[in-house]
């Protein structure tokens, strides 16, 4: 979720997004025994997932110098839109709404500070992200499979065979196909997504595959002796086609980012004292630092390793080792057998969910361009699930006074990151729907 969650922005979207319940403490007393590490724990296996493999390619249109910049910032607002967020977690103060209600979940906390319009607002852009990032893990899980696939065969033949671009008698869509038929399967097993183990599993394959490619891009540096790219990227042939690849970049880093979706759900984890919000925002600091290195060495590694021919998906530039490349590339696609689940749970068995699945494969199909798609997700639920409504959250709930300075520095965050998030959007919406796709 990378991702939203997740991936979350994987990411999110490993864990389940409750049904909306909402209480006091003391109507269901209910021993909460989590800390800073368990919550920092959740949250880096949260945001840590497929959008990792995208950051390289992210920072070889961004540059030497906007790459690593764009990173931190996000990571930046990460921070500040995650304590906006935590401070919604207990109402407090409000005799009209209640004093003390515990909001558990990212639905139920909109619905109580902002009431069931909004809530139905807020499910919308839900359930875009959701959708979107089925359709992501469908083309990720394509590419991963296709890379299996010519890796034995390179192992069979050596590195003069000629690439393939239509393995296994077809295109990537016969491995989009496969994979649309096997989640199918699995979306008619009762509480597939709500399995204990499901999450842990899910959790050491998306770090195993994101470590591959941190320590190959690492190796792959050393074994050319050079730190190949430049202070601007990679230069393309019209302007316009360097300002569209910058905007899908910067999707593409949005998508990796946010956990919003699940950490009101972390936090109803969390002990007390101290403070439920004031341990989540420790937690949330010292989460993202670790994630911010971790992606920034993915990014920069991976523009180092390849410089102007860095691939939109990290694992693909590899092709030795065979049997780590094999085993990063099935880990991928295990992760996200298991991470397709959890935006299938909503709908009900067999029909609809067959549908759902029909409908992400065949988008999939028709829209095969993973990192323009990543972008397009990304930068387009970014701004309203994890800027807007956290902050309207956080001003209902703090009663800000309009035109403080307080007021102020809010919106002005507010309105920098919309501005992010459209030119971001425009650009991935060019790249997935314009004249010159992908």
């Amino acid at each position: 979720m990378g991702g939203r969650g997740g991936d979350p922005q994987t990411g999110p979207l490993l864990e389940k997004l409750p049904e909306s319940s909402r209480s006091s403490s003391e109507e269901h007393p209910v021993k909460r025994t989590g800390t800073v590490w368990t919550a920092s724990a959740h949250i880096i296996t949260a945001v840590v997932g497929s959008g990792v493999l995208s950051l390289a390619w992210s920072v070889a249109h961004l540059g030497w110098v906007g790459g690593p910049t764009a990173i931190v910032f996000f990571a930046g607002v990460t921070v500040v839109q995650s304590s906006l967020l935590a401070e919604c977690y207990v109402s407090r103060g409000d005799p009209e709404r209640g004093s003390g209600v515990r909001n558990k979940s990212y639905m139920d906390a909109v619905k109580f500070y902002l009431g069931e319009k909004r809530q139905m607002l807020s499910g919308f852009f839900l359930s875009i992200s959701l959708f979107g990032s089925g359709v992501v893990y469908t083309l990720t899980t394509a590419t991963s499979m296709r890379a299996i696939h010519e890796a034995n065969r390179y192992g069979r033949e050596g590195r003069g065979a000629p690439f393939s671009t239509a393995a296994a008698g077809g295109s990537d869509v016969y491995y989009m196909l496969l994979f649309g038929l096997a989640q199918a399967v699995l979306s008619q097993i009762p509480d597939f997504h709500n399995m204990a183990w499901l999450s842990v599993f899910a959790a050491v394959m998306s770090f195993f595959y994101s470590f591959v490619g941190f320590g190959l891009g690492a190796a792959k540096v050393i074994e050319n002796g050079v730190i190949m790219g430049g202070i601007g990227g990679i230069p393309l042939v019209s302007p316009m086609q360097k300002v569209w690849r910058v905007a899908q970049s910067l999707g593409d880093i949005a998508f990796a980012y946010p956990y919003t979706l699940v950490l009101l759900e972390i936090e109803d984890t969390l002990r007390s004292p101290p403070a439920e919000s004031k341990t989540m925002k420790k937690a949330s600091r010292a989460s993202i630092a670790i994630t911010t290195f971790f992606y920034l060495g993915c990014g920069c590694f991976g523009y180092a390793a390849f410089g102007d021919g860095t691939p939109g998906n990290l694992l693909t530039g590899f092709g030795e080792p065979y049997w780590l490349i094999d085993l990063a590339n099935l880990s991928v696609v295990l992760h996200l057998l298991g991470g397709y689940q959890a935006s299938t749970y909503y709908y009900p068995m067999l029909c609809f969910r067959t549908a759902y699945v029909v409908a992400v494969t065949a988008m999939a199909v028709w829209y095969p361009y993973f990192n323009q798609v990543v972008g397009l997700i990304g930068a387009f639920t970014f701004w309203p699930l994890d800027i807007h409504f956290p902050v309207e959250m956080y001003l209902a709930q703090n009663k800000v006074a309009p035109w403080t300075t307080r007021w102020l520095a809010i919106q002005a965050f507010r309105a920098t990151c919309l501005l992010v998030a459209a030119f971001a959007s425009v650009g991935s919406a060019v790249g997935v729907f314009g004249p010159n796709k992908g």
